[in-house]
């Protein structure tokens, strides 16, 4: 069922200025370039930072979109877990009027074999379960690794068939990077897609300091150069069929359209949402924002 979905910010862009100058200063600047929905991913859901969020709702009108959980507490880095703070998760999901959760990545635990996949899948769906009885949706966010194959079918298969309470994330950068056509996959799994990530897949030139590697006789720096000019890039900038795949991820009834980008290559955060918001624009989805 088409959608008109909402364009909005991945916040794992934005982790280090919600460090610096706080949630409600960054999703200001956010505002200003244009982009009224935000994805929390990353960000250590304080008291502090849950308030600030709750104020941008109310004076700059933002919408937050989703709140990323993981399964279990991640070590080393910031965020909330099902499994120990599924309270919490409810509560801040509630007073921000979030009602959409998201996993952003397999366990790394889960990736060792096909049964701690299935182990994974038939957890998150308990979750799930539970979740739906709070008025909220879970869903699963996909990267490339979720495009191996186990008996000729799809890791990110087996999730979907082994968590029907689940819906997905479509990431459609890691879709191509996994080699799967984005608009295909939006076209497969509609219905059960809620959020699609807007992340456009570059392939860049060879710095000039490989061929110094080569003539210095380093190949192995040299093919380590040449296999990294796939990058990440603002929507527009790389090689995705943009115009094509906004169209099918709101035919596949997603309700939020998030941009992101893992690495920027010297540019700044908001050189690189400028950029991507100025391309979306031109191609026609003003009223998306």
């Amino acid at each position: 069922m088409a959608t008109t979905a909402k364009i909005g910010v991945q916040a794992m862009m934005l982790k280090d200025s919600f460090a610096e100058i706080g949630a409600f200063e960054t999703l200001r600047k956010v505002s200003a370039i244009g982009y009224n929905a935000v994805e929390i991913s990353q960000i250590p859901m304080t008291p502090e930072n849950v308030a600030e969020l709750d104020r941008s709702r109310g004076e700059l009108g933002m919408d937050v979109a989703a709140l990323s959980v993981a399964m279990e507490t991640p070590k080393g880095r910031p965020g909330d877990s099902l499994q120990d703070h599924f309270d919490k998760i409810v509560d801040d999901a509630q007073s921000l009027d979030a009602k959409l959760l998201r996993i952003g990545m397999l366990p790394f635990g889960a990736m060792t074999s096909i049964g701690a996949v299935i182990d994974f899948a038939k957890q998150a769906n308990e979750y799930a379960e539970r979740l739906k009885d709070q008025g909220l949706n879970l869903y699963y966010h996909n990267h490339h690794i979720e495009f191996a194959k186990f008996d000729g079918k799809f890791m990110l298969d087996i999730i979907a068939e082994n968590s029907p309470a689940m819906g997905l994330e479509i990431d459609v950068h890691w879709v191509q990077r996994g080699g799967l056509d984005p608009v295909r996959t939006l076209e497969k799994y509609a219905g059960r897609t809620a959020m699609v990530h807007l992340k456009d897949y570059r392939i860049g030139q060879m710095p000039e300091a490989a061929m110094g590697q080569l003539d210095s006789g380093d190949f192995a720096g040299f093919m380590a150069e040449f296999k990294n000019v796939v990058q990440f890039a603002e929507v527009g900038e790389g090689n995705l069929d943009f115009a094509s795949i906004i169209p099918a991820a709101q035919a596949a009834g997603a309700a939020y359209l998030l941009v992101e980008q893992d690495e920027l290559y010297g540019r700044t955060v908001w050189e690189a949402l400028q950029i991507s918001y100025n391309n979306l624009i031109a191609l026609g989805h003003s009223g998306l924002f």
